[in-house]
C-alpha cells in the first residue's frame, strides 16, 4: 500500500477517535502529496524516494517551527508542532542510528578518495542519495563534515 493510500486509512481512524493533532497532521501530508502530483503533472504517482522526501520535509518544518517557538518561550505553540512531528514520523522508513550513518560515510569516503573539505559536496551528494528517507540531512552533514574534518 502507498503513502497516499496508508495517509487515508489514518485519517478515517483519526476521523473516528476525534483525534484533532492527527487530523491535523494527515490531511498535511495528503495535501502535500496533492501538491506534488499536480506540479508533476496529470495524475501521476510519487515514487518512494519522493514520498519519503516529501514526509522528511514535513517533519522538517514542524521541528523547526517547535525550535522557533520554544525559543520565543512558546511551549503551548511548539506543543502540536511536535505532536505532528510524532504522527508524521510513522510515515517515515525506519531512520538509521548515528553510528549506521557514520559507516556508510567512511565507506563513500574511502570509495571517493576523499581527502578534505574541499570534497564534502560530493561525499553529501552520494551519501544524501544512498540514504534518502533514512537520515536527515543535517545529520548526515555533521558526520561527514566531522570525518572530512580529521
Amino acid at each position: 500500500m502507498g503513502l497516499q493510500e496508508n495517509v487515508m486509512t489514518e485519517l478515517k481512524t483519526a476521523m473516528k477517535a476525534k483525534d484533532t493533532v492527527a487530523l491535523e497532521a494527515l490531511r498535511a501530508i495528503k495535501s502535500a502529496i496533492l501538491l506534488a502530483q499536480t506540479e508533476k503533472g496529470g495524475g501521476a504517482g510519487l515514487s518512494e524516494e519522493d514520498e519519503a522526501k516529501l514526509v522528511q520535509k514535513l517533519v522538517k518544518q514542524r521541528k523547526d517551527s517547535a525550535a522557533i517557538f520554544k525559543e520565543q518561550g512558546r511551549e503551548d505553540l511548539a506543543e502540536p508542532e511536535l505532536a505532528q512531528v510524532a504522527v508524521i514520523e510513522r510515515f517515515l522508513p525506519e531512520q538509521l542510528t548515528e553510528e549506521e550513518i557514520e559507516k556508510v560515510v567512511v565507506q563513500t569516503i574511502d570509495a571517493l578518495g576523499a581527502s578534505g573539505m574541499q570534497d564534502m559536496g560530493k561525499v553529501m551528494g552520494v551519501v544524501t542519495k544512498e540514504l534518502a528517507g533514512q537520515a536527515d540531512g543535517k545529520t548526515i552533514s555533521t558526520i561527514v563534515r566531522n570525518k572530512l574534518a580529521t
